[in-house]
């Protein structure tokens, strides 16, 4: 019987916790020790099925592993030091010197510059596409194409990607695809459902929920996680902490509230901010006037509380005193906790021009969104006057 969301943040993987404790330990140990010659032996030559060295596993991570792979609908999922942690082993996993890999062009920074630079060093290339139009990914397949790298909404724009049509033809082609879906979480949307073979996560954002954990992890079939296990985790060591595993599982337990909490309340700022003259265009999967609206219904359940928006103004001086004059919502980078958030893309991007010069990334946290519409209501009064 297929457990139920409540079933698995609650209670899986927690049958088994020593000393009638009902919150999990924290096993903030490095090394576990051994009653036998022969038990040694067998935990050093399959490092990935014991208990060994926290570098490789822990009781601790091991739970927050396995709750996360069943909300994704995946066999197995592996947790990082960090998410660019995840999204680097799971890109580099399958690709090789002479490979090539499409990656939809408005995704996450550090995503682009291990692309750009760090894999460009090895003779890796890669193709960004857009991502929005199949045939534009299919006219970007090369006989070298091994990877096809997605994000779903993507970063700033928020534009979406057919994943049933894309992870078909890509099996079609032998091609993997790996697709980053901390934006969504696995309460509104499971690409592997669509046929994408792995999926990533930022564990800093949602799945922590409380700004003060960073993690990341992947999951997908046991034959990909085992090889990522065994290839870039183990080598490479962005080992998750134990105290880190320990939050995430903390905040796993009302994932379920919080995800509804910001759904709910960024679709009434957006209806708000919808009809004032000061803004000028919002960007999010289940805005009413987005063109993609019907493929997020298909492919999400609802949506986070991450969207932009652009305000009618060419004026970097008029960025900076909407932003300035904001009290609710914090300047700062990053975003899924309990708090409200906002980043202009004039203060972390060098290629200014008229057209994303007033591009506002917001974060609508937990408080009451009233009070972050009062917020946002000042702040653009007072930009309008300035």
């Amino acid at each position: 019987m297929k457990k139920n969301i409540t079933e698995i943040l609650h209670h899986l993987g927690e049958e088994n916790i020593p000393f009638g404790s009902v919150t999990p330990p924290i096993f903030q140990t490095s090394i576990f020790q051994f009653d036998s010659f022969d038990e040694f032996k067998k935990a050093l030559s399959d490092e990935e099925g014991h208990y060994l060295y926290t570098r490789g596993n822990n009781p601790t991570v091991n739970i927050v592993e396995e709750k996360i792979a069943a909300l994704e609908h995946g066999q197995k999922a592996k947790l990082f030091a960090s998410g660019v942690a995840a999204i680097s082993a799971g890109i580099m996993a399958f690709v090789k010197s002479g490979d090539h890999i499409i990656c939809v062009k408005d995704s996450y920074s550090w995503t682009k510059t291990l692309l750009e630079k760090y894999l460009k060093r090895f003779g890796i290339s890669h193709t960004y596409v857009d991502g929005r139009n199949i045939e534009e990914i299919r006219s970007a397949v090369k006989p070298e194409t091994k990877l096809i790298y997605l994000e779903s909404p993507t970063t700033f724009t928020f534009k979406i990607q057919d994943l049933a049509s894309i992870s078909a033809f890509a099996k079609e082609n032998g091609i993997k695809v790996i697709i980053d879906n901390t934006w969504a979480t696995p309460y509104f949307q499971n690409p592997l459902d669509f046929g994408v073979d792995l999926v990533v996560h930022s564990s800093s954002k949602y799945l922590g929920g409380h700004s003060d954990v960073v993690a990341g992890i992947l999951v997908g079939s046991k034959k990909d996680i085992s090889h990522i296990f065994k290839t870039e985790f183990l080598n490479i060591g962005a080992v998750p902490d134990p105290f880190a595993s320990w939050l995430i599982l903390r905040g796993l337990r009302t994932l379920h509230i919080r995800m509804e909490r910001h759904f709910e309340s960024t679709m009434k700022i957006i209806d708000y901010l919808s009809t004032h003259p000061a803004v000028e265009e919002i960007n999010y999967p289940f805005y009413k006037g987005n063109p993609q609206l019907t493929l997020a219904k298909k492919q999400m359940r609802g949506g986070s509380g991450l969207f932009s928006i652009k305000l009618a103004t060419k004026k970097i001086e008029d960025v900076k005193t909407f932003t300035d004059n904001l009290r609710i919502f914090k300047r700062a980078v990053s975003w899924g906790g309990y708090e409200s958030l906002i980043v202009p893309y004039a203060v972390s991007h060098k290629d200014l021009s008229e057209d994303n010069i007033s591009i506002v990334r917001i974060h609508v946290g937990l408080e009451d969104p009233q009070v972050l519409i009062y917020d946002l209501e000042k702040a653009l009064k007072r930009m309008t006057k300035r």
